[in-house]
C-alpha cells in the first residue's frame, strides 16, 4: 500500500486538506491524489470516472472499436469492472509498486490487441484528469485545493507515459485545451456511438431495481451535456430534472461536511464490482481483463 506519512490519518474533518497543503503537487502527486480520490471524494471520483468513460464513447473511432470487439454488447459489467479496478490499483498502491506495474502490464496488454490511435489514447487520458475535477467542483463537499488539481494531472500524466502514450502536454492548461479541442473536432453521432451509448446507459440502469430503471435512464440522460446528447442521439431529459439532480447532489455535499474524516482509503473496494467478488482479497491485478474466473 502507498503510505502517507507512515499511514497515520490526521485529525478533524479538514485534516486531510491540511496534509495536502504541506505536500508538493509535483513531487508528492501520488500521495495527494490518493488522499483526494481514496479518502476525501471516493464516491465522487467513482461517479465522475463513470461519466468520463461514457464521454469518450462520443468519439466514433472509440465506439467503433468497442462495438467491433463485442465487449459492450456481451460483457459490459466485466469491462467496466476491469477498467475501474485497474485504475484503483494504480491509485491505491502507486504506479511503480509491484501491483501497480502488474496493473499497467494488464492495461497495455488489453490495449495492445487493437489498433488505437495515440490521439484517442491521449484524449481518454485527459478525461480521467479533468472530468473528476469538474464533477467535484460542482458536487464536492469542499472545494478542491490547487495542489489536488495539479496532482491529478501529474498522476495521470505519469500513468500515460508508462502506457506508452506520446506527446502528453506537460502543462495543466495545455492538456485541458487539447481535450476541449478534440471533443469539438471528433464528437459526432454514428450508429456505433449510439449503440455503445445505449449499452452503457443500460449498464448504469442495471445497478438498480427493475421498477426504477426507467427513471434512472432519464436521470442519466439529464446528467449529459448537449455535446454528449447530440453525439449519442439521445432525447433530452425534461428540463426540470437536471436542476433537481443538482440540488440533490448539493444536499449530499452539504451533509458530508459534518461527517468525520475517512480514516481508510475506499479505492479498489467498489460495491458495484460484480465480476470479482470480494476484490481485492484473493486477487492479483493480472487476473483482471482475463476470462471470468470460477471461484469456490
Amino acid at each position: 500500500m502507498l503510505l502517507i506519512d507512515g499511514g497515520k490519518a490526521p485529525r478533524g474533518r479538514h485534516g486531510w486538506l491540511r496534509r495536502i497543503e504541506t505536500l508538493d503537487p509535483v513531487r508528492d502527486h501520488q500521495h495527494i491524489h490518493r488522499i483526494t480520490a481514496g479518502f476525501e471524494f471516493p464516491w465522487d471520483y467513482t461517479r465522475a470516472l463513470e461519466f468520463a468513460l461514457f464521454r469518450t464513447y462520443c468519439v466514433p473511432s472509440i465506439s467503433e472499436l468497442l462495438k467491433r470487439t463485442g465487449e459492450f454488447e456481451t460483457r459490459p459489467q466485466k469491462r467496466y469492472d476491469d477498467t475501474s479496478l485497474l485504475m484503483a490499483e494504480l491509485l491505491e498502491h502507486g504506479y511503480d509498486s509491484p501491483r501497480g506495474k502488474e496493473s499497467l502490464r494488464v492495461v497495455n496488454r488489453m490495449h495492445g490487441k487493437y489498433e488505437i490511435s495515440n490521439d484517442d489514447m491521449r484524449y481518454v487520458l485527459s478525461t480521467f484528469v479533468y472530468e473528476p475535477l469538474d464533477w467535484i467542483e460542482r458536487y464536492g463537499w469542499r472545494p478542491l485545493h490547487p495542489h489536488e488539481r495539479l496532482a491529478a494531472f501529474h498522476f495521470y500524466r505519469e500513468v500515460g507515459v508508462r502506457m506508452g502514450i506520446r506527446d502528453i502536454p506537460d502543462d495543466f492548461q495545455e492538456f485541458h485545451r487539447f481535450k476541449a479541442a478534440y471533443e469539438r473536432l471528433h464528437f459526432r453521432n454514428t450508429p456505433e456511438v449510439h449503440a455503445v451509448g445505449v449499452y452503457t446507459r443500460d449498464l448504469f440502469c442495471s445497478w438498480f431495481p427493475a421498477a426504477v430503471r426507467p427513471a434512472v435512464s432519464v436521470g442519466v440522460t439529464a446528467m449529459l451535456d448537449p455535446m454528449m446528447l447530440s453525439a449519442f442521439g439521445f432525447r433530452a431529459a425534461p428540463s426540470w430534472m437536471r436542476p433537481v439532480a443538482d440540488r440533490a447532489l448539493g444536499v449530499r455535499a452539504h451533509a458530508l461536511r459534518y461527517f468525520p474524516r475517512r480514516a481508510e482509503s475506499a479505492s479498489a473496494r467498489d460495491p458495484r464490482n460484480r465480476t470479482y467478488p470480494g476484490y481485492p482479497e484473493g486477487y492479483r491485478p493480472s487476473e483482471l481483463g482475463a476470462e471470468p474466473l470460477t471461484r469456490p
